[in-house]
């Protein structure tokens, strides 16, 4: 196999550096220290965003009312960072969208599971019997202070109402 891909690896730069395998063992060694701030602070911000009368409903794989729960239940010990959420239809997706620019702590962003907070606005995706009109948000919780996060999406929330 080696004999095979290896010349195409090495062409393609596929290789990883010392450096690169010194860093992933390092950052290892605080996995499951940052895994666990992680799911609890993400917990405590979907809980905080069930009570809020601008959203709709929170899609987050450890509560019970998320679709897909029971599978989840069963085949997993822990949760995530990343989990959504969907704003009521009071609010347009041009408000949705602003809420997401006043958000200070949270960075736009396309990459998930790190150690940055991000936000994104759904696109506007067809979902059978489900129309989300540009109203869904998908956070991801990093390693932020969990008061500071929900400080901050709370301010969002307050400017668009």
């Amino acid at each position: 196999m080696v004999e095979k891909v290896g010349k195409t690896f090495k062409q393609l730069g596929l290789a990883v550096s010392p450096d690169d395998c010194n860093l992933a063992l390092r950052g290892l060694q605080t996995l499951g220290i940052r895994l666990a701030h992680l799911e609890a602070s993400t917990l405590e911000v979907a809980e905080w965003l069930t009570k809020q009368s601008a959203v709709a409903q929170v899609f987050h794989p450890a509560f019970p009312s998320c679709p897909g729960h029971e599978v989840w239940k069963r085949d997993f010990t822990g949760s995530s960072s990343v989990f959504s959420f969907l704003f009521t239809e009071d609010y347009s997706a041009e408000q949705v969208e602003q809420f997401i620019d006043t958000l200070e702590m949270f960075k736009i962003g396309m990459s998930w599971g790190g150690v940055t907070s991000l936000a994104l606005v759904y696109p506007n995706i067809e979902r059978p019997g489900k129309d989300y009109a540009g109203r869904l948000v998908r956070l991801n919780v990093g390693l932020e202070q969990t008061v500071d996060l929900i400080a901050d999406l709370e301010r969002a929330i307050k400017t668009i109402s």
